[in-house]
């Protein structure tokens, strides 16, 4: 049960501390993030997604037994050891069904899945066979080796293995293999609760107001609907609180509301050091901050803490920012919560086919894109409002600070087709 929730002053306005570089952030959300133990138990079908609670382990062998992977003809090797030898079929035997023992000197029709008949040791493809001289005969058109076009019991899944682990976050591939071993259901983490609130009175939500008519300093809240999307991605079951009022007594009455039953809060906007930004104050109120600004570029007004049982994170307004933030920690954040290991970005060597001469004294996270010849294209405005960058780019060039780059220059990308699925 989530902790009761004091209200409290509001506390006053704190320096800003010294930029925390990204792995001492990510080491510290991590630390706090305990898998929640509370699981439930889903179709397969439905499981996509989702992460494994208890390992799979199999009741079966996979394949059963030697089967063909071919649609061809089972032979011993032996009575084709000279090619284009004639041959009479003895049998057919279709998946599904069991044949009998192969008599010496004949050949047994089968197709693909079928178990392999006692005697038989290597399958010829339908291609390699034509019609033989005498009815039922077939003329082998190869010299067959032992054990050719011939799966083996058990080269896939032996009886008692592990064959998905706990911890996983289950692909449809996986579902297929759990469906191999005869599981229609299986035993996954609870869906995360996740309360999502943006702030800002410049925000408008789309539909509202028709662009020709938006009032100058407006602009349209892009936040929203891509949190919402990579939230929901992640499994999570979202409350979108929607928009608050840039008030500190607003901001405290959302946050208090928000953690009384979610696990997680994600905020954008109102996390930096402005006047109308109370986020980092209203947390502070209510619960405890553990850490605030990173030494990254996007994205240095993050910040961390807890309300009570709930956790929430505070990601800056600019778009590309709350993106990258989102990310970099949210994501691994709300992974290892439903108590998968492996959460951190990996990267790829690859080399860089533009420039970047002027480097910050932050760690960059650079928007750029896989080009024909192999290499990186660099969007040409890496500011922090230039959602397009997203949308344009299929990852991110990690930059340590202060480093430039020239052309040519192998370099660390980070696909968004990792952090995306």
């Amino acid at each position: 049960m989530p902790e009761p929730i004091v209200s409290a002053t509001p506390a006053a306005p704190a320096p800003r501390p010294a930029l925390m570089p990204l792995e001492t952030a990510l080491a510290t959300l991590l630390s706090q993030a305990a898998p929640e133990p509370a699981t439930e138990s889903v179709s397969t079908f439905e499981a996509d997604g989702r992460v494994l609670a208890l390992d799979v382990v199999s009741g079966l062998t996979v394949p059963p037994h030697d089967n063909s992977s071919m649609d061809g003809y089972a032979v011993r090797s032996a009575d084709c050891a000279v090619p284009g030898v004639e041959l009479p079929v003895s049998q057919r035997i279709p998946a599904g069904s069991v044949g009998a023992p192969l008599a010496i000197g004949s050949v047994a029709r089968i197709f693909t899945g079928a178990p392999i008949p006692a005697g038989a040791d290597a399958v010829v493809m339908q291609e390699d066979v034509v019609p033989g001289n005498g009815p039922d005969q077939v003329r082998i058109g190869s010299t067959p080796s032992a054990g050719q076009w011939i799966r083996r019991a058990g080269e896939d899944v032996a009886r008692g293995d592990v064959v998905l682990v706990r911890g996983r976050r289950l692909t449809p591939a996986a579902l297929g293999l759990a469906a191999s071993v005869g599981l229609d259901r299986l035993q996954v983490a609870r869906r995360p609760r996740v309360a999502l609130l943006s702030t800002g009175d410049e925000l408008v939500m789309p539909g509202e107001v028709a662009p020709e008519a938006m009032k100058p300093g407006t602009i349209y809240n892009s936040n929203r609907f891509f949190m919402r999307a990579l939230l929901a991605r992640l499994g999570c079951e979202v409350t979108d609180l929607g928009l608050v009022a840039d008030r500190l007594d607003a901001t405290i009455d959302a946050l208090r509301t928000a953690a009384v039953s979610n696990d997680l809060i994600v905020t954008t906007g109102g996390v930096s050091v402005g006047e109308e930004d109370h986020i980092r104050v209203a947390i502070e109120s209510l619960g405890r901050l553990s850490l605030w600004s990173l030494a990254i570029k996007p994205g240095k007004p993050f910040a961390y803490g807890r309300i009570g049982a709930a956790h929430v994170t505070g990601l800056p307004g600019n778009p590309v920012s709350s993106f990258m933030t989102f990310l970099l920690l949210v994501r691994p954040f709300v992974l290892r919560l439903q108590g998968v290991e492996q959460v951190e970005p990996q990267a790829v060597s690859m080399r860089i086919d533009a420039d970047w001469p002027r480097p910050d004294r932050r760690r960059e996270f650079l928007r750029a894109r896989r080009n024909a010849a192999g290499g990186l294209d660099l969007f040409p405005n890496q500011s922090s409002g230039v959602l397009t960058s997203m949308a344009w780019g299929d990852g991110v060039i990690d930059t340590p600070a202060g480093q430039p780059l020239r052309r040519g220059d192998i370099v660390r990308f980070i696909p968004f087709d990792g952090l995306l699925a």
